[in-house]
């Protein structure tokens, strides 16, 4: 009886857990469909959801129309230029934080973290004049700075995390056998945690790409990354929908391909210390 329970609650999980992953993925489905649509088959009323006429056209047009390798190369540049950064400086920061806390490590750790509760369009305004003030106003240069910046308190919790699941001990050992700081976190922090600092970058490198209201307000045409070429598809006159939906396609894949290769990693990495 109890044997037969434990299984109808592991069903019953099981189908949760795929009704919940299903409900996720539903919008980037209904996209990728749309995507092969005609314009007119895309804003039919009711939905058409299967035997419509696949096409390419908008694959094609919005090839035609935009320069895609130069928005896509633009988010690489940004979203990899922004992470690696933020790395640098939050690892130094957590390991401080981690193994050498003062009175104040968690209220500047909370007051880090309260940054990210401040609305962006409250600070726009000044970082916009600061952009043209320093002449960094629409290029990859200022993006990645402020893409860094946003997502800085999230890399340093995260690695914060991470560090207070590695002994002291260690380190110490380290330490006593001639280490220097510099060596430390090197060679001794870094390998051990490896699968947290790879989470870290897969999340921030998702976030720095999908982030739209900096790129949009802070860019034109020379460092416009993949949202602000997903938003070139709106206009006056209206939206097209299958065309609108194509440049999202083009705009999600990169990042799917890369979200989906490196799942085993990014799963290692938020699990990182949570058994011991």
């Amino acid at each position: 009886m109890a044997r037969s329970t434990t299984t109808q609650r592991k069903a019953l999980n099981t189908a949760f857990a795929w009704g919940i992953g299903l409900l996720i993925f539903f919008p980037i489905l209904w996209t990728i469909l749309t995507s092969f649509k005609t314009e007119a088959t895309a804003i039919a009323d009711p939905p058409v959801f299967v035997g419509f006429e696949w096409t390419l056209e908008n694959y094609t047009a919005v090839l035609e129309r935009s320069n895609y390798a130069r928005f896509l190369w633009n988010s690489i540049i940004i979203a990899g230029g922004s992470t690696i950064l933020g790395i640098i400086i939050a690892v130094p920061a957590a390991w401080s934080m981690a193994f050498v806390p003062s009175k104040r490590t968690k209220d500047i750790l909370m007051w880090m973290l309260s940054t990210k509760m401040l609305p962006a369009v409250g600070v726009l305004y000044p970082i916009y004049l600061l952009f043209i003030k320093l002449g960094i106003l629409d290029t990859r240069v200022g993006l990645t700075i402020v893409l860094m910046l946003i997502n800085l308190p999230i890399i340093v919790w995260m690695l914060y995390t991470y560090f207070k699941e590695i002994p002291g001990e260690i380190l110490e050992a380290a330490r006593m056998d001639g280490a220097s700081l510099r060596e430390e976190v090197i060679y001794i922090l870094t390998p051990m945690a490896i699968p947290g600092i790879a989470s870290t970058l897969l999340l921030n490198v998702i976030l720095a790409w999908n982030e739209a209201f900096w790129t949009l307000n802070l860019t034109a045409a020379k460092a416009a990354p993949l949202t602000a070429f997903i938003a070139s598809y709106s206009s006056p006159e209206g939206l097209f929908y299958a065309k609108l939906s194509a440049a999202s396609t083009m705009a999600i894949a990169p990042i799917l391909v890369l979200g989906w290769f490196s799942q085993k990693q990014l799963v290692s990495g938020l699990t990182f210390g949570a058994v011991k």
